[in-house]
Parts: structure tokens; C-alpha cells; sequence
């Protein structure tokens, strides 16, 4: 019975190639992108599953609230980790201090390259279990000794073993190199650092910790991360911890003040749980995944929906079959097993199609979503999940048409009598609406996405980031040759300007509080964007004055000054701010600095472009021995080819240990932007196939339309019926379906589009053309889809279809 099953389900593939073709087709592109976003929404919940006991694995972090704002931090004070290790280590296996990662030179023999690593206590590769390539886990327990990743290995060494080399960081300090060990995956937190120095040598490389941040309980600038021992977790061993405070009354009492309590923040929630700079936890990377799964899973409905539509919209070709096989003794049991077998056979027949496809497109998805996914082929769970998924969809897609088509009454088959009649089209008219539904929220969400980017990134940002490079001050090599290089580069004739900031300008460098005014409510305390500047950082990257003056280059009255955004004068609430003065009580020794405000700058969009600018002010500091940034503007139509080369003669004349490392303002600033623009890319993409599988069934059902009605068409012209009439008459069902379609799509979708664009601060309004062009494209598609069978079926000669009557 089952090898006459498999050759009927075959027989009827083959006897009708466009609807297999169809169904094969629409269930494989659905099942890939299944496949797709199962691999890629796995990618991202694996998120540091690279790491042994990541379950156990958090990081110390802090909570409080600043004039009623809640916030939470991550950096802590040097204190707090020696007070950890001292007298909490009961609650852990492992406490493990480390430098933020930054950019660091490292070089040997003559090769030199540039690469991002931070400095840790030598208990690291233990905490974070790295898998050696050479050398064993306790490679820092020297000193003078760094981890270096496989491929910087490879870079620096080629496939030599390079323990026990040494190798010189920032062209100052030489150090032994104590292992090697296999690049973290890209899903991993720590992906993009390239060496682990040991903590010691960082301590030797910063000096002012030891002078003045050993003890002191407001200077924010390392992190903590922890291995809680077993049998505890982590809300327990954070309720011990919450209240560590310094005995000091002064501090302690901010704390107070500020409700601030420690706690432990989970590996596990780093990747789709962060923080907000305003101490919200940020969901927007569970929406942006729960979106990109939910596509997947429509598009395979759609898929699905094909399916059942066009098999349900055939019965008639198989009542005679039904009824047969009915009459001489077939129960119902068996039909349906007949017909979902055939179902399960089609899935099958697409899922290996999809696998093809899956394989095919793997590197361009990765391309695309910024991941290193491989095909599972020897993971159990994959293949568990697989059949689930093609049991799942052959339920979905056979198991209406398998109860519907081993329902139909015998007698009425085989006497001809059995029509199919407007009732039994209704579901199939139902499936479309729901398709077409689906796939026009896709679009306007998917439209919504790429509006929400593009009006972010039309956002005034207060300054001029085309024609602006910047450049890490890596070495002590930078130190003191400000002047020099400044003048080297006027000489080019290609540099307009150039100036030092302590950080980026697409970032916040430093954050501090104690700032008073005239006005000021006592309670208030909060903490501004502080940034360090040269005089002419203004001019080099063309900030905007709304009001005053900028810094003028005379060190005497630049010192005295500081120049404001309009964040931080709409927060002091002055009036005529220009003249004001504002003092600063400087954390570290209580002293307190006297400014007059020069000027008042247009807000700067430093960090997120989705979210409100935080108060900025901006001082005059020298910045000989200070790590920081060099600013160069290069000059108005100046072509950047042609300007870079003599920019790198200067560098490489005046700081030859350094490589000539840059980076566009402008590339920086489109990296704000790149996690909504790989969703958005995805989503479109997914939109695009769910259209596509939406207008393969409707192609199929209007092909199959049009053969049925074949005798009216024939008729219609003979009695003098148009080519226009007989198309109107054949779209006009196809039309009103996706009108319907629209008419449920649009009011959902503005209901979902208004709630996640809720999520940003800084956001675009809802415009109605999104809905009534996605209204019209959609109406085209459809239009263009059905005409083509619909004209061959009006402009057929009637002759051939009417011969048999």
C-alpha cells in the first residue's frame, strides 16, 4: 500500500509541473529562510556559550539614581575591586580586574601592527577558559608577559610557535609573550581583542593609580568581572554586596544620597539584556530578534498557505480518484494518510532543497548579518530541530487538504455532480487575505526601519565629520609633538587644521559631576559630558557657536574658560549665559576650578544618534604624556587620495615607531548605525521573499482560475466580450482580496510601527504615504502577477476551448 501511495504522490508531481514547481519551490525558499534566521537567532542566544560555566560568569556593576534619573554603570573604582579580593573572595573562584580595551601597537623585528587588547589580573584565561594553541592558561602569571589570539599570531609569526619571544608594546616596554590562544568567535564579548597583558604592567604603564586612584572611590576606570563558586547565584551573592561602600563619611554619604547599590551582572544577559545610559534595561535586542524569528516563521506560513491553496483548489481533479478508491472499501483514515503522506513527501522534497540553498547563500547571509555561522551538519540538535520543523510544516500545509479532500462524498464524484461551489473557495480566499496581510506588514515595517535609520542619520550632528580624520595617540612617541606635526601638516597645503581631544568625537571620553553655578537647586548633582580639548578643536572639527565666543588660543584666558552645548544651558536654565560663572569641585582632591562659559555650542551627536544629547562642556588641557586623539581637518577640495599620503610623510617623519592608523570621522560616526541597518537589511530581504512567495501562489490560483472558467472565457467572447473585460473579470476577485489584505494590514501595522519607534528617543513621525504606497505596490504586484494568465486565457481562441461542447 505505501509503494502505491509513493507512486500516486509522484505520478501527480510530475503530471502537474507547474503546481509542484510552485510548491516545492514557495516550501523551500520558506524553509531556508526558517533555516536562516533559526541559525542566526542561535548565533545571537549563544552569545558567550563559548565561554565554560558562563552561567556563573558576571561582571560587578552599580546601581543609583542622579535628581530622580536612574542610571547604571559598569566602571568601577580601583577600591572596589581590593575590596573584593580581600575580604568577599568567600562568594567566588575567580575576581578578575581589567583595563578597557583600547588600541596598542605591538611590534617585533620590523614588523609593526596595530591592535585592540586590555591588561587583566593573570586568573583571566582561567575566568574566561581559553583554549590554548601554545603555551598553557598561565601565561600571565609573569609580569612582563601577554596572551596573544591565533591570528595576530599568524600575523606577527606566521605558523612559528612564538612563546617565550618577546615582543614590544607601544614601542616602549618589552615583554615575553606566555601563550597563544584560539580567536574568540565572533558572538563572544570579547571577539575583537587581539592580547591580554598582565595587570601589573599596566599599573607600571599608569603611574597616577598609584599616586592617587588606589584609594580613591570616585575614580571610575577599570572593570570587575567574577566566577561565583557553585551552589550560590548571582541574586544571593549580589544582595551581600550591594552595600560595600568606602568608610570615608563624605563618600559615604553621597552613596546614600544617590541610593546606589552594587550587584552582579550575568554573562548571560550582556549581549540582549544592557543598560541604557539611563539605567533602563535595553530591549531592543530581544525585539530586533524576536522580529527577524517572527519573519522567518511568516514566510514559512506563507509558504505554507501556497500550499494548501492550491491543493484544496485542484480537488475537483482528484474527486474521481477519491471516489474509487471510497467505493471499493477505502475509509477515510486511509485517504488522509495517502494525502499527507504526499504533503510529507513535498516538504521532504523541499527541505533538502532548502538545505542546498541554506549552503549556498551561508557566506552572503554572513556577510550581511556580520556572523561566522557554519552549517551544523553533525549537531543532533539541528537535526532534531529539522524534523520538527518538517513535521510541523507538513501539518500546517498537508493537514487541511488531507482532511478536505478525504471528505468528499463518493456518489457525487463519480456521478459528476460534485462541484466545489463558492463555500469550499472560501478558505482559500481567507489564506490569501492572511498571506497578503503578513507580507504588507513585513514591507511597512521594513520601510519603517530603513525611514527610522535614514532619518537618524539626517539629523543635524553640530559638526562637520566630512573631511575629518582622526588618530590614536598609541606611543609616548606623540607626546610633545603636537606643535611640530601641526606645522609639518600646514606645509602639506592639504591640512586645513588640526587639534587634540581626549577622545573621539563620535564618543563620550569622560563624564564627571561637582559642576555649580548661579542657580543651581543644592540637591542637584549631575554628571556632564567633561571633555578635554585644545584650543582649536572647535575650528579643526566646525562645532557651531549659537552664542560668545570659542577659545581664542591665548592659554591665559583659555584656561579660565569653557565653552558649553545647548544641552548643558537648557539644563543650568541661564539666561545670559555668556560671562557666567560655573565652578567644578575636581573628585580626586576636592580642590575647586573657576570657569567663565566663552561660548555656547549647537548640541554634538556623540553617542547613540537614537537618543537625547547629554549636557557637554568642554575645557582647555595640555596633553603632553595624556593618551588621546589627534583631529585633522583636511582642506575643501582636496581629494582624500591625494591628501592622505602626504599626511602618512608627516607621521612617518616625525613618529616613525607608529603605524600611520586612521580612521574617517565620517565611517565612524555610520557605525552608530550598523546594528539597525543589518536588522533592516535582513528584514528586507525576508519582506522581499514573503511578496515573492505570496505572488507564486497567487500566480498558481489565477493560472488554475483561468483554467477553470476556460468555457466562460470562450463564451464571453463569442457573444463579443473584450480582452479588457475578460481581464477586469478575472482580476477583480484577486483585487478585492487584497484590499481586504490592506484594510487589516494597515491599522496592525501602524499599531506595531508606533510602539517600536517608541523605543527610540529620537525618532521620525509615521508618514501616510508609507501606507498608501505600500497600498499601491502591492495592488501593482498583484495586478502584474494575475494579468499575465488572465490575458492568455482572454486572448486564447475560443475555438479551442468550446471544440469539446
Amino acid at each position: 500500500m505505501i509503494k502505491s501511495y509513493i507512486k500516486i504522490a509522484l505520478r501527480n508531481l510530475f503530471r502537474n509541473k507547474m503546481y509542484s514547481l510552485i510548491n516545492i519551490g514557495g516550501l523551500a525558499i520558506g524553509m531556508t529562510v526558517a533555516i536562516l534566521n533559526g541559525l542566526w537567532i542561535w548565533d545571537e542566544l549563544s552569545f558567550n556559550k563559548y565561554f565554560q560555566a558562563y552561567d556563573r560568569i558576571a561582571q560587578v556593576a552599580v546601581s543609583g539614581t542622579d535628581n530622580g534619573e536612574s542610571w547604571v554603570g559598569t566602571t568601577m573604582t580601583y577600591p572596589l575591586g581590593s575590596e573584593l579580593i580581600s575580604n568577599h573572595h568567600e562568594y567566588f573562584e575567580y575576581i578578575v580586574r581589567t583595563s578597557w580595551d583600547g588600541e596598542y601597537i605591538l611590534s617585533t623585528g620590523d614588523k609593526s601592527l596595530s591592535c585592540k587588547g586590555l591588561y587583566t589580573d593573570e586568573a583571566a584565561p582561567k575566568l574566561f577558559t581559553f583554549k590554548m594553541i601554545h603555551g598553557s592558561r598561565n601565561g600571565l602569571d609573569d609580569a612582563y608577559s601577554i596572551m596573544i589570539s591565533n591570528s595576530f599570531s599568524k600575523a606577527l609569526f606566521g605558523d612559528a610557535d612564538p612563546t617565550n619571544k618577546f615582543i614590544r608594546i607601544n614601542n616602549i616596554t618589552d615583554v615575553t609573550i606566555g601563550g597563544v590562544y584560539e580567536d574568540f568567535p565572533l558572538n563572544t564579548e570579547f571577539s575583537d581583542v587581539k592580547f591580554f597583558g598582565n595587570w601589573s604592567l599596566f599599573l607600571l604603564h599608569n603611574k597616577w593609580i598609584q599616586e592617587s586612584a588606589l584609594t580613591n572611590w570616585r575614580n571610575h576606570f577599570i572593570k570587575i568581572y567574577v566566577k561565583i563558586v557553585p551552589q550560590t547565584d548571582f541574586k544571593s551573592v549580589s544582595e551581600k554586596l550591594k552595600n560595600i561602600i568606602k568608610a570615608d563619611p563624605l563618600d559615604a554619604e553621597r552613596f546614600t544620597q544617590q541610593k546606589r547599590e552594587f550587584f552582579l551582572y550575568p554573562m548571560s544577559e550582556w549581549h540582549l539584556s544592557r543598560y541604557s545610559q539611563h539605567g533602563e534595561e535595553n530591549s531592543e535586542p530581544q525585539r530586533m530578534i524576536w522580529m527577524v524569528g517572527m519573519t522567518g516563521v511568516f514566510v514559512l506560513i506563507l509558504a505554507c498557505i501556497n500550499f494548501m491553496n492550491l491543493s484544496t483548489a485542484r480537488s475537483e481533479k482528484r474527486a474521481k480518484e477519491v471516489g474509487i478508491r471510497k467505493t471499493i472499501g477505502s475509509v477515510r483514515g486511509q485517504l488522509i494518510t495517502q494525502f499527507f503522506g504526499e504533503s510529507i513527501l513535498v516538504v521532504l522534497v523541499s527541505f533538502i532543497a532548502s538545505l542546498i540553498l541554506v549552503n549556498a547563500f551561508l557566506p552572503w547571509f554572513n556577510l550581511i548579518a556580520v556572523k561566522q555561522i557554519q552549517m551544523p551538519w553533525m549537531n543532533i540538535t539541528f537535526w532534531l530541530l529539522s524534523g520538527a520543523v518538517i513535521l510541523i510544516t507538513s501539518i500546517l500545509a498537508g493537514g487541511y487538504p488531507a482532511l478536505y479532500l478525504s471528505s468528499f462524498n463518493p456518489v457525487k464524484t463519480l456521478k459528476g455532480t460534485f462541484k466545489v461551489g463558492r463555500i469550499a473557495s472560501l478558505p482559500r480566499k481567507v489564506l490569501v487575505v492572511v498571506q497578503f496581510s503578513i507580507s504588507i506588514v513585513l514591507i511597512i515595517y521594513t520601510i519603517v526601519v530603513h525611514q527610522q535609520v535614514q532619518f537618524s542619520k539626517n539629523r543635524p550632528i553640530g559638526y562637520l565629520r566630512e573631511g575629518l580624520i582622526s588618530i590614536s595617540k598609541k606611543t609616548n612617541d606623540f607626546y610633545g609633538k603636537f606643535d611640530i606635526l601641526r606645522t609639518a601638516l600646514a606645509n602639506t597645503n592639504v591640512v586645513e587644521d588640526i587639534s587634540e581631544s581626549m577622545g573621539k568625537v563620535t564618543e563620550v571620553a569622560s563624564g564627571n559631576n561637582g559642576w555649580a553655578w548661579e542657580g543651581k537647586p543644592p540637591s542637584q548633582d549631575k554628571s556632564f559630558v567633561t571633555l578635554a580639548v585644545t584650543a582649536n578643536h572647535g575650528r579643526t572639527i566646525g562645532w557651531r557657536l549659537v552664542e560668545g565666543k570659542d577659545f581664542t588660543g591665548d592659554s591665559a584666558s583659555d584656561s579660565l574658560g569653557i565653552v558649553i552645548n545647548e544641552s548643558a544651558l537648557r539644563y543650568m536654565n541661564l539666561k545670559d549665559p555668556i560671562g557666567q560663572h560655573v565652578s567644578w569641585t575636581w573628585w580626586e582632591d576636592q580642590r575647586v576650578l573657576n570657569y567663565k562659559i566663552l561660548g555656547v555650542v549647537e548640541d554634538m551627536v556623540m553617542e547613540s544618534p537614537y537618543e537625547q544629547i547629554e549636557p557637554s562642556i568642554f575645557y582647555i588641557k595640555g596633553f603632553n604624556g595624556v593618551p588621546g586623539v589627534m583631529n585633522i581637518r583636511i582642506k575643501p577640495g582636496v581629494r582624500m587620495n591625494d591628501a592622505l599620503p602626504k599626511i602618512e610623510a608627516v607621521f612617518k617623519n616625525i613618529i616613525p615607531s607608529a603605524p600611520f592608523d586612521y580612521q574617517f570621522v565620517d565611517d565612524e560616526y555610520g557605525r552608530k548605525f550598523a546594528n539597525e541597518e543589518k536588522i533592516g537589511k535582513l528584514v528586507s530581504i525576508f519582506s522581499g521573499l514573503a511578496i515573492f512567495i505570496s505572488c507564486l501562489g497567487l500566480f498558481g490560483l489565477s493560472s488554475f482560475v483561468a483554467q477553470q472558467r476556460t468555457k466562460e472565457i470562450g463564451i464571453r467572447k463569442v457573444l463579443g466580450a473584450s480582452v479588457s473585460v475578460l481581464w477586469k473579470m478575472l482580476s477583480k476577485d484577486f483585487v478585492t482580496l487584497v484590499l481586504i489584505s490592506c484594510a487589516i494590514a494597515l491599522p496592525t501595522s501602524f499599531i506595531f510601527i508606533r510602539n517600536w519607534l517608541q523605543n527610540y528617543e529620537y525618532r521620525m513621525e509615521i508618514s501616510l504615504w508609507i501606507f498608501v504606497s505600500t497600498v499601491a505596490g502591492t495592488l501593482l504586484i498583484t495586478l502584474v502577477t494575475v494579468s499575465f494568465q488572465t490575458i492568455m486565457a482572454a486572448i486564447n481562441n475560443p475555438v479551442n476551448s468550446l471544440r469539446s461542447e
